[in-house]
C-alpha cells in the first residue's frame, strides 16, 4: 500500500515525533515501506544569520542528523531500516518539497493541542495537510 513514508520530526522538542514515528514504523513494517525521517531547521532572520558563523547551518544539520538517529534508536528502529534527511527553510514548505521529490506516498506528522497562535497562523501539520499531494496521517503527541 505504501512504498515511502516521510516522518517530519522536530528534534528541538524532547519527545516530539515519538508517537508519529511509532505509527509510521508500524505502517512501514506492515507494508514493507521505506521510512524517511526529516528534520527541517526553520528560517533564520537575515539580521541574525549575518552574525552567525558561516558553517552554522551545516553544524545544525549534523546535530539534527545525530538527534534523528538517536530518536530512531530509542524507538527500536534498526540502523539501515530508515533514511535521515535534514533541510533548512520554511518548515511546511520543506516537508512538502521532500515528499514531492522523494516520491513519498504518506506523510506521518505529529500535532499538538492547538493554542491561540495556531488559530491565527495555522500549525505546520495543518499546512502540510492542506498542501500535500499525498496522504497525510496526523498523530496527536
Amino acid at each position: 500500500m505504501f512504498n515511502k513514508i516521510l516522518v517530519p520530526i522536530d528534534v528541538a522538542q524532547s519527545d516530539s515525533g515519538e508517537a508519529s514515528l511509532k505509527a509510521a514504523a508500524g505502517l512501514a513494517g506492515a507494508t514493507d515501506a521505506q521510512l524517511i525521517l526529516l528534520n527541517v531547521i526553520g528560517d533564520i532572520p537575515n539580521l541574525v544569520a549575518n552574525q552567525l558563523p558561516t558553517n552554522h547551518i551545516e553544524t545544525l544539520k549534523e546535530s539534527a542528523e545525530k538527534a534523528l538517529n538517536e530518536v530512531a534508536s530509542k524507538n527500536g528502529l534498526a540502523a539501515g531500516s530508515y533514511e535521515v534527511q535534514t533541510d533548512q527553510g520554511q518548515i511546511y514548505d520543506k516537508i512538502i518539497e521532500a515528499a514531492n521529490k522523494g516520491g513519498v506516498d504518506l506523510i506521518v506528522i505529529a500535532s499538538h493541542q492547538p493554542d491561540l497562535s495556531d488559530y491565527l497562523l495555522g500549525s505546520t501539520a495543518a499546512k502540510v495537510v492542506r498542501h500535500a499531494h499525498c496522504s497525510v496521517l496526523v498523530v496527536r503527541d
